[in-house]
């Protein structure tokens, strides 16, 4: 039914995500702690839960429609075009990729408890700032270290057992993660599909690329809907998928609103480039299969921003664009805005990352809204500074490989290859393993020449 949780915690997850969306949830934990392990009296205040209606005095506005999505959104330039030759756009797909696999890197040994959640009191950027201390590489300048006296001292781990590979004194390539997997099948998508493509099909190529030990929170839940709705289907998409699909992205998925769909879009976004309108639909088709509301506009804001970083170099107006494709009275608008602000009144950076945590804190630390406001004010803060906005979005805490991974994509298309810095690009070695077919591995600048070529194809 689930895949790490049980039923009741998975349960307890969605009280606290109904009342997010604007319900009145009160009673419910208690209600939820009185029916004990009943599996059937569970499953009964589920339902119950999932019957609520808003309240009226729900003051945002959050569809999940794509045209209701329009209907919302402030105005934006939706097309931006801009003369560059073959050399300088090549060379910007070539940023964007490494830009996206060196953030990662840095930020997934870090995936760990202690740094994404905060331990013994401490907030996880703290822990994060204690790490690198510990191991006397303070502040970030290079990867993280995989040993540091900060764990014996302050009982703080790095995720040891799946990210050795990207630490400091091991790092040789970018190791296999879910956020380079799912770029890689952002570009096969556009590479089999074009334009021509719904979230049935996202299903469709999760299903044909991806095992179920390979999708986490809402995908796990979404793919495991989608295998039920499936197994009674054969053949091409049924004419009747618009009924499927909001129980196969809500149906025991507490997890709608979380993370997961930003951390796909690059793909999409690159194909993309220079026309966030499109860049944010392509974001849309994707999240839908396994989101609502604030997750699909959490990969809709931050395809926009990487489709405008292509053609753009004011951080600012990279944000301001993103927010130009969703809804302007969402919470994630909301909380976009004021991180912002936050930004622009604190240039300190570790000042910034605590005003951010104890501002955005009350999230789950893979929810969308938190973890997008960090982006937003990380790539505010670095002014358009590769290593300042990385270091930045990692040292905030909460899901640091994405995180990462978000802003390097961001800067790199932006800055382009050429200039990144050759101490984090070097160790890469232009290579990354994504554990899918063809890619594993494979060379990041033919990732990048065919994105490329994917583009040049969209174009016509």
């Amino acid at each position: 039914m689930t895949k790490w949780i049980g039923l009741r915690e998975l349960v307890r997850h969605e009280i606290q995500q109904r009342g997010e969306e604007g319900c009145h949830v009160a009673g419910f934990m208690e209600r939820l702690e009185a029916v004990d392990m009943d599996e059937a009296q569970i499953m009964e205040l589920y339902h119950e839960l999932m019957a609520l209606e808003i309240s009226p005095e729900f003051k945002y506005i959050e569809p999940s429609d794509l045209e209701a999505i329009r209907d919302e959104r402030p105005e934006g330039p939706r097309t931006i075009h801009r003369d560059w030759d073959d050399e300088v756009w090549q060379d910007k797909f070539y940023g964007a990729w490494l830009g996206r696999a060196v953030g990662c890197a840095l930020g997934k040994p870090l995936e760990a408890p202690s740094f994404m959640q905060g331990s013994a009191g401490r907030p996880g950027w703290h822990n994060i700032k204690l790490w690198f201390e510990g191991a006397e590489q303070w502040p970030i300048r290079h990867y993280t270290p995989s040993k540091s006296t900060a764990e014996a001292q302050y009982d703080i781990e790095i995720a040891h057992w799946s990210s050795l590979a990207s630490c400091r004194d091991h790092i040789r390539f970018m190791e296999t993660d879910d956020d380079i997997r799912y770029t890689v099948l952002g570009l096969l998508m556009l590479e089999e599909r074009g334009l021509e493509f719904n979230s049935w099909d996202v299903g469709k190529m999760w299903h044909h690329r991806l095992s179920f030990g390979q999708v986490f929170t809402a995908e796990a839940q979404a793919y495991l809907n989608f295998a039920r709705v499936t197994s009674h289907i054969s053949g091409d998409q049924p004419d009747d998928w618009e009924k499927h699909i909001q129980w196969v992205r809500s149906y025991l998925n507490p997890f709608r609103e979380w993370i997961g769909a930003q951390i796909r879009v690059d793909g999409y976004a690159y194909g993309a480039a220079g026309q966030p309108q499109l860049a944010a639909e392509l974001a849309w088709r994707d999240a839908s299969f396994s989101h609502v509301k604030n997750g699909i506009y959490g990969a809709m804001f931050c395809s926009a921003m990487i489709a405008a970083a292509f053609v753009e170099s004011d951080v600012k107006r990279i944000v301001e664009i993103g927010l130009s494709e969703i809804p302007q009275h969402s919470r994630l608008a909301e909380d976009i805005a004021l991180a912002v602000q936050i930004a622009e009144e604190t240039p300190d950076q570790l000042e910034l990352v605590e005003k951010i945590w104890d501002a955005f804190k009350h999230y789950h630390c893979v929810h969308t809204n938190n973890n997008a406001a960090l982006c937003a004010a990380a790539l505010i803060h670095s002014g358009g500074d590769f290593e300042k906005g990385i270091t930045t979005a990692v040292l905030g805490g909460w899901d640091t490989d994405c995180n990462g991974a978000t802003i390097g994509s961001i800067l790199g298309a932006s800055l382009g290859a050429s200039v990144l810095p050759e101490s984090w690009i070097t160790p890469l070695n232009d290579t990354l393993y994504a554990d899918i077919s063809g890619f594993h591995p494979i060379a990041i600048s033919e990732c990048a020449q065919r994105s490329y070529h994917v583009f040049r194809k969209l174009q016509q």
